[in-house]
C-alpha cells in the first residue's frame, strides 16, 4: 500500500484528505506544517505529498526545497494543495520541485485525476 503524507494547517483540510487518500488505498500520515513534514520524511519516506503552502512555522515552498535536498527527497510525488491560484504561484512551484498543483477547495475527483497524473495510481 502507498504513503501520503498530508501537510496542511487546517485539521479539517487534511480530515476531508485522509479520507479521499484512504478510499484510493493510501496509507496516510500527516503534519501541521512543514517543519513537522520534514521530521516525517526523515523518518519515513512517503510515496506521495499533499502539500499545503500557507502554513505557520514553515511554509509549503520552503518545505519542498528542504526535501528535494534530503537523502531520497526527490522520490516523493508532491501535489501542492492551495488556494494560491496564479500562474507566478504554480510556476514556482513546480521550479521548486512539485510535480502536480490542485486548487483549493478539492473534491475526490481533482485528487484522483491529479494523482493518476503523475503516476501515483
Amino acid at each position: 500500500m502507498k504513503t501520503c503524507l498530508v501537510v496542511d494547517d487546517s485539521s479539517v483540510i487534511r480530515k476531508v484528505a485522509r479520507r479521499i487518500l484512504e478510499d484510493l488505498s493510501f496509507t496516510i500520515s500527516e503534519a501541521e506544517d512543514g517543519q513537522q513534514a520534514l521530521e516525517k520524511c526523515q523518518e519515513t519516506m512517503p510515496d506521495a505529498i499533499l502539500l499545503d503552502w500557507n502554513m505557520p512555522v514553515m511554509d509549503g515552498l520552503e518545505f519542498l526545497a528542504q526535501l528535494r535536498k534530503l537523502d531520497g527527497g526527490e522520490a516523493p510525488k508532491v501535489v501542492f494543495c492551495t488556494t494560491e491560484n496564479d500562474v507566478g504561484h504554480i510556476a514556482r512551484a513546480i521550479r521548486a520541485g512539485a510535480n502536480e498543483y490542485i486548487m483549493k477547495p478539492f473534491d475526490r475527483e481533482i485528487v484522483e485525476a491529479k494523482f493518476q497524473e503523475v503516476g501515483l495510481i
